[in-house]
């Protein structure tokens, strides 16, 4: 080989071998990857209850903070055997990225476990916190760290949860995490609290209990505050034993950004779901509002660098506001009969006016509730695209006409 070839193959291997260590830099360190990762999730993020939800809380030209999102996507939702998914099989897209069949968790229709984002997440080091201002074992949150053929198995599901390994966990739900023999719904005798705290997870049960957690603290954190959901916000408002959504998402994000390979928060708004499905329309415009502060709460803590997605899940029970409110009309002046001596918030499905009632107060009459078109014990799903905002590294791939299944996608490609 001549001299001047040889040189020529020097510079090609030295070109190369720039390139390849640029590459390499700019992937490390040009190109970071979010370092913290926050799903929230929200039933009924569709336009039907989106616009009313503003326009009861603060009037017609009022914008939620989830509305300042840069990136917006419409989600299809359907399950892998119904056009209408429930809440099982659209939660298991969310975390799992695949479709699955109704009434199912995270398992293929042949009955095969899917891997969701909470398990690529501990594989890669980072730190896993869910919270819900329902119960821990509802499907939604279910979807993300169980398996199972049955959604409503809330004795399996909670077993599951207590054997996952997550770092920290914030809700309601306790009963299922009981015996029957401590006032709890389980028949199989496990304390599942003690044998959490065994493992060495702290139990909090009152809100100035999980407050008082030094941020420092190495997050093991298993917060039971109910023994089954938390309160609506209309009604924990000035309570001392339960956190407010905001509570449990700033408390969560304090806890978990210690963990140097950062951390993924999975926060259900389960509230709007529950009075979705009791048709309780006014409740649901102010939890829509209370996921909305939480929102807030999670941008002002986790920080410009974060990637946060927003998203419905499904649609249930057909909540519109009709009429002609004035622009600046907000609060009681949008429910009840409206200025055209018309119900102001109706509904497609769900409990007639002599069915719905506040379960928070039991000894209360029954209350009226919205007209309902068709009768039903609970409202049901309807078919109807949902909802997504995101914001930070990453979210500007959901954005457009888009699946639900996308939203793992875009997670799983950021951590």
């Amino acid at each position: 080989m001549s001299k001047k070839l040889r040189n020529r193959f020097i510079a090609l291997f030295c070109l190369l071998a720039f390139a390849g260590a640029g590459f390499v830099f700019y992937t490390s360190w040009v190109v970071q990857r979010p370092f913290a990762i926050i799903l929230f999730i929200g039933d009924g993020l569709t336009t039907g209850m989106l616009t009313p939800a503003r326009i009861y809380h603060d009037g017609a030209q009022s914008r939620f903070d989830l509305e300042r999102f840069p990136h917006l996507a419409l989600l299809t939702t359907y399950a892998n055997d119904f056009a209408v998914p429930d809440d099982a099989s659209a939660a298991s897209a969310l975390a799992t990225g695949r479709k699955v069949n109704n009434g199912v968790i995270s398992e293929d229709a042949g009955g095969k476990p899917l891997a969701s984002i909470v398990d690529y997440a501990q594989r890669s080091g980072r730190a896993v916190g869910l919270v819900t201002n329902a119960s821990l074992s509802d499907p939604t949150l279910a979807a993300f760290y169980a398996k199972s053929s049955n959604s409503q198995d809330r004795q399996g599901l909670a077993a599951q949860l207590a054997g996952a390994n997550i770092d920290l966990l914030l809700g309601g739900g306790a009963d299922d995490f009981l015996p029957d023999s401590k006032e709890g719904k389980r028949t199989d005798g496990r304390d599942l609290l003690l044998e959490l705290q065994k493992r060495g997870y702290e139990i909090v049960h009152t809100r100035n209990g999980l407050l008082d957690i030094p941020a420092w603290h190495a997050p093991r954190i298993f917060g039971a505050f109910r023994g089954g959901d938390l309160d609506f916000a209309d009604i924990a408002g000035g309570k001392e034993s339960e956190p407010s959504l905001s509570d449990l998402v700033r408390q969560a994000i304090q806890l978990l950004q210690y963990n140097r390979k950062g951390y993924i928060l999975v926060v259900d708004a389960g509230l709007i779901s529950k009075a979705a499905h009791a048709n309780e329309g006014e409740r649901v415009l102010r939890e829509m509002a209370e996921l909305d502060r939480a929102v807030g709460t999670a941008i002002d803590y986790a920080g410009d660098k974060a990637l946060i997605i927003v998203t419905g899940k499904e649609s249930v029970g057909g909540l519109h506001m009709n009429g002609y409110p004035f622009k600046n009309d907000r609060g009681v002046s949008v429910v009840g009969m409206n200025p055209q001596n018309i119900p102001s918030l109706t509904w497609s499905t769900g409990p007639s006016a002599n069915q719905a009632q506040d379960r928070s107060l039991p000894d209360q009459p029954p209350k009226p509730s919205e007209p309902v078109a068709v009768g039903q014990p609970t409202a049901i799903g309807v078919a109807e695209d949902v909802i997504a905002v995101s914001r930070g590294p990453g979210s500007e791939k959901l954005q457009g006409f888009k699946d639900n299944t996308d939203v793992f996608k875009v997670m799983s490609k950021n951590l």
